[in-house]
């Protein structure tokens, strides 16, 4: 089939790949401007332009895609299919219009819930026991396209939003494979949405970094997973500003109040927190040093326990 594919990171380059792979011409690759990085503020292709040139694959970077310069370059390519997959952008009525076969988007949710940008993070951040993949035809409004294919994954106990990222992108990518071939066939199916069970997922902010530790172990350590690597859990250790990158919840109970440190020696860092629960702090990132194991910290920067 004639697909013209819209992605931007790298949750989106295997759902390009396996299209690849699969035999299907892809007529153009659409992707976000290039954005500056690191000091010296280069200009970095995303993944998903840098797979699209490996294969030679034209690219199209619309900084707009109302002002008729996307929909021109659409109707220069004459797509049977657009696949959309974390592109960034929504799409306008013309272009969602165009193709004869539709618009098909590669959504990471159980949707109608986490409808938006950051559906992984807010799964893990809600404490969702699974999660998983939806491929749905596009509409108007956002993420509330019929469902075509829908697939369920557990959610790792200790995963982060990264690791997490990485398979649903190969579920995605294999459960893409399937829905293209049911509409190449007529057999794609349109199952509506529950409407009034969506939930939204919107984009991440530092807001949501800091800890509270009258919260739960869980939930504390569910913030943290969730919100790796950006923008990153974060909390004050004797007064030094740290990202907290790993933890783990402890079997152990306390009665000490929210918030005291219950140790911090050469065997690690443990904070006491909401309900009497426990959170051990495994790997901290003080401000402007790497990352290291919260030992590791304490070894050059004692705290005393409460």
């Amino acid at each position: 089939m004639r697909i013209l594919f819209m992605g931007t990171p790298s949750f989106a380059v295997p759902s390009l790949k396996a299209l690849v792979e699969a035999g299907h011409e892809i007529c153009g690759v659409f992707s976000q401007p290039d954005k500056p990085k690191n000091r010296g503020m280069k200009l970095f292709p995303t993944p998903v332009k840098e797979y699209a040139l490996s294969e030679n694959l034209p690219v199209f970077q619309p900084v707009k895609l109302r002002d008729g310069t996307a929909l021109a370059k659409i109707r220069e390519w004459e797509p049977e299919l657009i696949v959309v997959a974390a592109y960034g952008r929504i799409l306008p009525d013309d272009i969602l219009d165009y193709p004869s076969k539709g618009c098909i988007n590669v959504h990471s949710s159980l949707l109608p819930k986490y409808r938006g940008a950051a559906p992984i993070n807010w799964a893990i951040l809600n404490g969702e026991e699974e999660t998983g993949v939806t491929i749905m035809h596009m509409a108007s409004e956002l993420d509330a396209g019929d469902i075509i294919l829908q697939r369920a994954i557990p959610v790792g106990q200790d995963e982060t939003a990264e690791e997490l990222t990485a398979r649903l992108a190969d579920l995605g990518a294999a459960l893409l494979l399937e829905a293209v071939a049911q509409i190449e066939n007529g057999t794609a199916v349109r199952v509506q949405q529950e409407h009034e069970k969506h939930t939204l997922a919107p984009m991440l902010s530092k807001e949501l970094s800091p800890m509270d530790f009258s919260r739960t172990a869980r939930e504390l350590n569910c913030q943290v997973r969730g919100l790796y690597p950006w923008p990153a859990a974060v909390t004050e250790l004797d007064g030094v500003r740290c990202k907290v990158l790993a933890t783990t919840v402890c079997d152990e109970t306390t009665g000490k109040p929210a918030g005291s440190i219950l140790q911090a020696d050469k065997h690690g860092l443990k904070m006491a927190c909401g309900g009497g629960t426990v959170l051990k702090l495994e790997q901290i990132q003080p401000d402007g040093k790497k990352g290291m194991t919260a030992a590791a910290f304490l070894a050059g920067h004692p705290i005393r326990v409460n």
